[in-house]
């Protein structure tokens, strides 16, 4: 068993977080800042604990237990990164008040997902605390192992009396990710083994292979188990997936890294969808209803995508980042598009009042986003032996590109003020140098600071005219014009014929 904290965060994870903190380093003291001013992290906080959580059907209470929960971690985590001492005592004042009086959780089907969502944010609320002075922590691995464990695993076992592909993947998920840190904070191995296995090849949708049946685009995106149901519960399956992974990382175990890193296609393929652009769908096929349905009957079939909550800003962005990019240096272009975004992400209270605002613990922006964002070339649609590159500060495509550094480029937000859904690319190899647009020619130009420069090199990017697979890039302050070759060179212009369609499309590659 790995040292504790070592859930979502470890001890050096918080000590990171509060030296960048206490330097204002960004973006992480944006996201502090964000932590502060949400209202359940304030010490003040007064606990509403209940002997009986009932979620789905008559009753249903539990918007008691998920603010609570959010307002335990948040003054946990505030207390591990500033040292403040009356937002730890806030933390353990609310979860001994919960341990202390909560005897079940019930419901219709919705229990397991307040058993799974629920075991999981109060485990790591708690693993923050562990070592507080003031916390019960016996009476709370009890609580844990008393009553959300066993609905875990009833659900993982049974599901529900169903057959086994009657629940979507998120439902799966939240029990895994229950028991996977419930076994962390109890130090109970066998949980730990449990929920990782079940990850590689339990027979639910929550583990790996379910949850991303198809790949698309040479291997690069995986179709998400429920794109065709709606993306609210698409982008919640991937926070879970992600928050299981980083658990288990924490642990020693390489989830994300499963399957040829799995998990980052299916995260690509979803982010890319929720930016607005098309991605390719293979028809979905799953059988419902109770376990004594007939093996003909029950079947349903997803067609397309559903664009249902496309764009749903949840806080679950930021770890997937840190990790692959981050951790190790693979591109994750529209994670990273999607992260910053976002950027500083909330947490609990921050996105709505109902409880699909309370499904990620969030604040990922102060904990997880990377020190540098990853490397990334622009591969050319219709010469696709050639890559977008600087030549004596030229814009222009080429290939073979020697140094290779000279057609790598980091893609940040656009330099404009604001510019939400726009880019600029840094060369990396001539840090603060960006591709801008001069008389229409692209040239690499250190960035001097000016409006004028921030408006040259910035770009929106938009789904290709020709291709799915590939993006073009439309000048910022002249929207008429977009980023194109034309004789090996690069410039902005109108585009009036396929050709120029074709000569402005690009794919963004490792």
């Amino acid at each position: 068993m790995t040292a504790h904290p070592s859930m979502l965060h470890t001890a050096s994870d918080l000590t990171r977080a509060g030296n960048r903190v206490a330097s204002s380093a960004q973006p992480w003291k944006s996201g502090w800042d964000r932590l502060v001013a949400n209202g359940r992290s304030h010490a003040t906080w007064s606990p509403r604990p209940l002997e009986t959580v009932v979620r789905g059907g008559d009753g249903s209470n539990y918007g008691q237990l998920f603010t609570d929960i959010h307002a335990a971690y948040q003054n946990a985590l505030r207390w591990r990164v500033s040292g403040d001492a009356a937002h730890g005592d806030a933390a353990v004042r609310i979860l001994n008040a919960w341990s202390g009086t909560l005897k079940g959780v019930t419901g219709n089907a919705d229990r397991f997902l307040a058993a799974g969502i629920y075991g999981y944010q109060f485990a790591n609320a708690a693993e923050l605390v562990r070592d507080h002075p003031g916390f019960d922590r016996t009476r709370f691995r009890n609580m844990l192992l008393n009553i959300f464990y066993p609905m875990n695993e009833s659900f993982l076992t049974n599901h529900n009396d169903s057959v086994i592909t009657n629940y979507w993947a998120n439902w799966d998920l939240c029990n895994m990710c229950s028991i996977l840190a419930i076994g962390i904070f109890a130090d109970r191995d066998d949980l730990v083994n449990r929920a990782i296995d079940y990850f590689r090849t339990g027979a639910g949708n929550g583990s790996i292979e379910n949850a991303v049946p198809f790949l698309h685009e040479s291997g690069t995106l995986g179709q998400w188990q429920e794109s065709g149901r709606d993306q609210a519960h698409n982008i919640m399956g991937v926070g879970l997936m992600g928050a299981f992974c980083e658990m288990a990382w924490n642990q020693g175990v390489d989830c994300y890294g499963h399957g040829g890193n799995r998990f980052l296609k299916g995260a690509e393929y979803v982010a890319k969808y929720n930016l607005g652009f098309a991605v390719p769908f293979t028809d979905y096929t799953w059988q419902s209803g109770p376990n004594t349905t007939a093996p003909h009957a029950g079947w349903n079939t997803h067609t397309e995508i559903s664009s249902n909550s496309r764009g749903q800003a949840r806080p679950v962005w930021e770890s997937i980042l840190g990790h692959y990019e981050g951790r190790r240096g693979i591109a994750a272009p529209w994670v990273r598009q999607m992260a910053e975004s976002l950027r500083p992400d909330g947490g609990g209270g921050d996105y709505g009042s109902n409880s699909g605002g309370y499904d990620q613990l969030g604040f990922g922006t102060l904990m997880h986003a990377p020190a540098a964002t990853g490397i990334n070339r622009l591969q050319s649609y219709n010469l696709p032996d050639r890559y977008v590159r600087h030549a004596n500060y030229v814009g222009r495509i080429d290939a073979n590109v020697s140094p290779a550094a000279d057609a790598q480029f980091r893609i940040r937000r656009g330099l404009v003020s604001g510019s939400t859904g726009r880019v600029s690319f840094e060369s990396v190899n001539f840090p603060g140098y960006y591709l801008r647009h001069y008389s229409y020619r692209i040239r690499l130009e250190r960035h001097d600071g000016s409006a004028t420069f921030a408006a040259d090199s910035t770009f929106q990017q938009v789904a290709s005219a020709v291709s799915s697979g590939h993006v073009m890039f439309r000048s910022h302050n002249f929207p008429d014009r977009f980023l194109r070759h034309a004789s090996s060179l690069l410039r902005i212009d109108p585009l009036s014929s396929d050709q120029d369609r074709a000569d402005s499309s690009f794919r963004i590659v490792a």
